[in-house]
């Protein structure tokens, strides 16, 4: 398989690089940096699952294409969730997998974490597991849901009507006073016990998440 594939993308146009084993693979794909990976999840130890996990904790954000003949709803989950950006089950057309290829590297090697991180909090979204300091904070889901949207923009002033926008849904018909509120419940819990200010207050704008955390 590992033959086609190369002979495939070859004839595509593509310089290829080889691996028959998780631990090659993990170490070619550490050492360069390249365009896309196409990366199958039955391979020796480690398997394929593991090296996109490996990669992403490296910081290494290549594209991932994952090729698998166990296509159930939990491994496509455990593949996305392990850091990957696309999934193809076998069998497949080379012309799919083309495609496929073609359309991850128009997007880049863009960073993409797994987890999210500012200083020493942590976020899972596949989880919903968000950690200061290695301590466990428990979060409602709109606690969380407001959390993660500031994760992801750090540094960023985010207005009233942003939050509202990005974490209420659209037919939600109250003020923005409900903003206020849920970030005090937010402060309450990852701030104050931890004697951090993270969640600044920007005056007649909204709120910001210092980067620094």
């Amino acid at each position: 398989m590992a033959t086609l594939v190369r002979r495939a993308l070859e004839r595509e146009g593509y310089a290829v690089d080889g691996a028959d084993n998780g631990a090659d693979g993990l170490w070619l794909a550490s050492e360069n940096a390249y365009d896309a990976i196409v990366l199958d999840v039955m391979i020796p130890p480690p398997d394929g699952f593991e090296v996109c996990r490996q990669l992403r904790r490296q910081g290494r954000w290549a594209p991932v294409l994952l090729l698998t003949a166990r296509d159930g709803v939990d491994d496509r989950v455990t593949g996305l969730d392990a850091g990957a950006d696309d999934y193809l089950a076998k069998p497949f057309s080379f012309a799919e997998l083309a495609a496929r290829l073609r359309a991850l590297t128009r997007r880049g090697a863009v960073p993409r974490p797994v987890e999210l991180h500012a200083g020493d909090l942590a976020l899972d979204p596949a989880t919903h597991r968000v950690t200061r300091a290695g301590t466990e904070v428990e979060l409602s889901p709109k606690e969380f849901a407001l959390l993660e949207l500031f994760m992801r923009r750090p540094g960023e002033v985010l207005t009233r009507t942003d939050i509202l926008e990005h974490t209420w849904d659209f037919a939600y018909d109250g003020t923005s006073n409900v903003v206020d509120v849920y970030v005090r419940y937010l402060r309450e819990k990852i701030d104050r016990p931890f004697e951090r200010d993270s969640i600044e207050t920007v005056r007649g704008v909204g709120y910001r998440l210092r980067s620094d955390a």
